[in-house]
């Protein structure tokens, strides 16, 4: 256990959840819980993930835990455990923002088709403009395991797209269409919005600076 951790140190909506275990073992699952998610924040993921493993074979039925904990299990590629523990999620509370994890653990696992089938059923308008991006680039990824590299860049074709629109969002929406364009041979459309995509992420979330760099010393 890190020095220093308490309950205390866990988000206000976490520690109600937690609450609803009995006394000791409230504070056994809440002190892992914050133990993983410090860790997390340092990017010790294998010990954040052995943190939150731990409190979920605790209290397996509390979303909470087996959201961060599928979270963990995806983030150090423990896909077929994680998609379990979204889909506990998901069922428990109906969330959203985790189908585009689910479908990319289905990729993980060799399953493209089934991440297409994720992604396509979950594409109501109702869902958040980011939970659609993210599924847009999953499925994006899945056309491309399958070969289907033009149909990968017609995943990505989307109006936020076409208006350059921006949001916490778009760099990786800009990213994965410059990647598809080049899979599918059109290096200078690829180019341009691995430019766009260099030139509006700030917080450096992709390497398109350096994809642009790369491609564009390949014909030099």
């Amino acid at each position: 256990m890190p020095d220093d951790i308490t309950i205390d140190d866990l988000p206000k909506e976490m520690k109600a959840g937690i609450k609803s275990l009995p006394g000791t073992l409230a504070e056994t699952v809440g002190l892992h819980l914050a133990a993983s998610l410090a860790l997390m924040e340092e990017e010790e993921f294998e010990l954040a993930y052995a943190h939150a493993a731990y409190a979920r074979e605790l209290a397996p039925r509390l979303a909470t835990l087996r959201g961060v904990g599928g979270f963990l299990a995806y983030r150090t590629g423990r896909f077929a455990e994680a998609l379990a523990d979204f889909r506990t999620v998901r069922r428990l509370t109906g969330q959203t923002d985790i189908l585009p994890a689910m479908a990319d653990c289905e990729r993980g696992l060799g399953r493209p088709e089934r991440a297409l089938d994720i992604a396509h059923e979950a594409q109501p308008a109702s869902l958040p403009l980011d939970v659609r991006v993210e599924l847009a680039i999953v499925a994006s990824g899945a056309r491309r395991d399958l070969g289907q590299f033009d149909a990968a860049v017609v995943e990505l074709q989307r109006p936020e797209l076409e208006k350059k629109v921006e949001g916490d969002w778009a760099p990786r929406l800009w990213y994965a269409y410059a990647d598809a364009l080049l899979a599918a041979g059109r290096r200078d459309e690829a180019v341009e919005w691995f430019a766009a995509a260099a030139e509006i992420d700030d917080d450096e979330e992709t390497d398109a600076m350096e994809r642009l760099e790369e491609v564009l010393n390949s014909e030099s």
